[in-house]
């Protein structure tokens, strides 16, 4: 029976130094982890609580805790560029992903983005990933399955263009991550059920206006809305208390959506178009 809070053979473990310099490793019996200041050995580690201060055999010292999943992520291996910690965060939020929530996710990469769905959905929901390179499903195979111990029963991951998959069942949620979003918008509202929600990530504002004008076009969806997310992170020490000069600023932009009732079309929403939104008129 697990003990939470407690170190026991299989964890992931992650040690920090007095720098700030992490280190993680899979706790196993009669193994050793080498430092150039020592070792650790792992039996030593097994029934420690979480938040404990270890030493090498030269006693150099470590402050020792299961990694979050934000840690995992930044130092698990990449083939393509990872969703961050904190765009998958607003994914998760902005897109209602709920427990027992059925995903299909286009476009892998590293897996990031499908380990934040995969714990959000549960054990009674589903994730369905599509990505079209072999070397990344095998690379996000490898890292979900790293990361729960074994591939998680309720995540099915096949290789090629979503475009070009037979789905047997309808989906709550439609996640994209690829280049051109908008070539899946009409995929994503034969498989999206009424009310679900589509959200694709993407880099660029050319990007960004493709997707939103696609939607606009298919008449299946609500008006688009997008976003970004920047974390500045802050200095407190004493009575020092500032903004860091470094920050996590542009990485990606999120556009999300949703799914109309068969049958019904969308409300026009009433605005003034911006001076120039849509060409100018020749006189």
């Amino acid at each position: 029976m697990s003990n939470p809070g407690y170190f026991k053979a299989g964890d992931r473990i992650q040690l920090t130094d007095p720098k700030g310099k992490l280190y993680s490793f899979t706790i196993t019996p009669g193994k050793e982890w080498h430092t150039h200041k020592g070792w650790i050995t792992h039996d030593d580690l097994i029934g420690l609580p979480e938040g404990s201060v270890v030493s090498t055999t030269a006693g150099l010292k470590f402050t020792a805790f299961i990694p979050l999943l934000a840690d995992y992520v930044l130092s698990m291996p990449r083939g393509a560029t990872i969703v961050y910690p904190k765009d998958a965060a607003m994914i998760v939020g902005v897109a209602d992903i709920y427990p027992g929530a059925r995903v299909l996710e286009a476009g892998v990469g590293s897996g990031a983005l499908t380990l934040s769905l995969l714990r959000a959905v549960g054990p009674e929901g589903s994730v369905h990933s599509v990505e079209r390179r072999q070397d990344f499903a095998d690379n996000a195979t490898a890292n979900i399955t790293n990361y729960f111990g074994s591939a998680p029963q309720n995540w099915r991951l096949d290789v090629g263009s979503v475009q070009e998959q037979e789905f047997s069942n309808t989906f709550d949620r439609v996640i994209l991550d690829m280049l051109a979003p908008w070539e899946c918008v009409e995929i994503a509202a034969k498989v999206l059920r009424p009310g679900g929600v589509f959200l694709a990530y993407v880099a660029t504002t050319t990007q960004l206006s493709a997707t939103a004008e696609a939607l606009k076009e298919d008449g299946h969806f609500t008006e688009p809305e997008s976003s970004e997310t920047i974390v500045r992170g802050w200095h407190h020490e004493g009575l020092a208390v500032r903004p860091q000069q470094r920050m996590i600023g542009h990485t990606r932009l999120l556009i999300q959506s949703r799914r109309m009732a068969p049958g019904v079309d969308v409300l026009a929403r009433r605005r003034r178009p911006a001076k120039g939104a849509y060409g100018v008129a020749e006189e």
